[in-house]
This record gives C-alpha cells, sequence and structure tokens, in this order.
C-alpha cells in the first residue's frame, strides 16, 4: 500500500460478483469483478475507481447476479436512499463512475453504501456516540441521481460516523447512548421523513 493509502474493504466473492465502489462526493462505479485479474498477496492492486484530488472512497459492495438486494447510500447528514442496482450501468473498472446520490450541502458528503434487502435493518452509530436501529424496509427506492429523504434527525455539530446491515430484529429499538453520552433535547428519530 502507497504511503498515506488505506485498505478500508475485503469481500468474499463466487468469482462472478458485480462490484460497487462508492466514493465520498457521491459517485459509484459498477463493474464485474471478472475484470479484476488474479494479482499476487503482495501486490498493489488494480484500479477500481479514478476519483478527483480531496475525494476518497467509502466502501464497496460486491453482488451476485441472482440477488434481489438493493443499493443503499447514505450521507453524513442522515439522508440516504435505496436504489435499484439496474440503475447502475456495468461500466469498465478505473473509471470516474456515476452519481449515486446528489451531494448538496444539507446531505454532506457520502459516507456509506450497502447492499441490503427487507430483511436487513440499519445499525447507524453517530459521531457522538448515539446508536441507532431502523428497518431498510422503511427507506424508499429512489433514483440514482436525488438526495434521498432523511434517514435520521442529528444534533447540530453531530454526523454520522459508521454504518452496517445487519439482519432484520424484529421489534425496532431504542437510541441507546454510548456510555458517558448525555441525551438531552431532541432524541433522534428513525422513521424517515420525505423531503
Amino acid at each position: 500500500i502507497r504511503e498515506g493509502d488505506q485498505l478500508i474493504e475485503a469481500k468474499l466473492t463466487s468469482g462472478n460478483a458485480e462490484v460497487l465502489i462508492a466514493a465520498r462526493d457521491g459517485k459509484a462505479i459498477r463493474f464485474n469483478e471478472s475484470t479484476v485479474r488474479p494479482i499476487g498477496r503482495v501486490g498493489a492492486g488494480v484500479r477500481g475507481i479514478s476519483i478527483e484530488d480531496g475525494d476518497e472512497v467509502v466502501g464497496m459492495i460486491c453482488v451476485e447476479p441472482d440477488s434481489k438486494q438493493d443499493v443503499l447510500v447514505l450521507s453524513e447528514n442522515g439522508y440516504g436512499k435505496r436504489t435499484d442496482l439496474d440503475e447502475y450501468r456495468i461500466t469498465n473498472r478505473g473509471g470516474k463512475g456515476v452519481k449515486t446520490i446528489n451531494i448538496t450541502e444539507k446531505t454532506g458528503k457520502l459516507i456509506s453504501i450497502q447492499a441490503v434487502t427487507d430483511d436487513n435493518d440499519l445499525m447507524i452509530i453517530n459521531r457522538s456516540g448515539l446508536t441507532i436501529r431502523t428497518a431498510v424496509g422503511q427507506i424508499r427506492l429512489a433514483g440514482r441521481a436525488t438526495q434521498g429523504v432523511r434517514i435520521i434527525n442529528l444534533r447540530e455539530g453531530d454526523a454520522i460516523a459508521s454504518v452496517m446491515a445487519v439482519p432484520a430484529a424484529g421489534e425496532e429499538e431504542e437510541v441507546q447512548p454510548a456510555e458517558g453520552v448525555e441525551t438531552g433535547g431532541e432524541t433522534p428519530g428513525t422513521a424517515p421523513a420525505e423531503e
């Protein structure tokens, strides 16, 4: 790995998966993993997506051809959406990609990309230490170039730190503050609000 670079994701795949890589400025690229040639353990790898100076990759998902998974993206200010995989055309790896979310001052930068179905919940951890669990089924499908809807309400100065898709728990859980975090003021909600 070059100086200043870091590994952020590794996935186990079948050899036929579609790979989507997303960057903070709202672009994502889709290509078939067969276009990535096998390389030795210490090799530097091949380029997946070309990004501008100051941009960085936020994540990668691998979706099998017969999967019913959607692409879910979430921005640091709590906006997100689900998009059908077919809205992302297959391109050559190493390109600049296509818009996956419309980044604005209101939405903030892209923070996460996940492969999801209605059988998933989202676990969202804020920088302030709050953990929120919400059902993916509450998030409606939207086009690639839209900004999405508000998934959670954030306090002034807070932002999303981490997101993970997990199996659905059945009943929605309450907001659980991290140890030592005060919960006064408005409680972040889990229901998406149309914007």
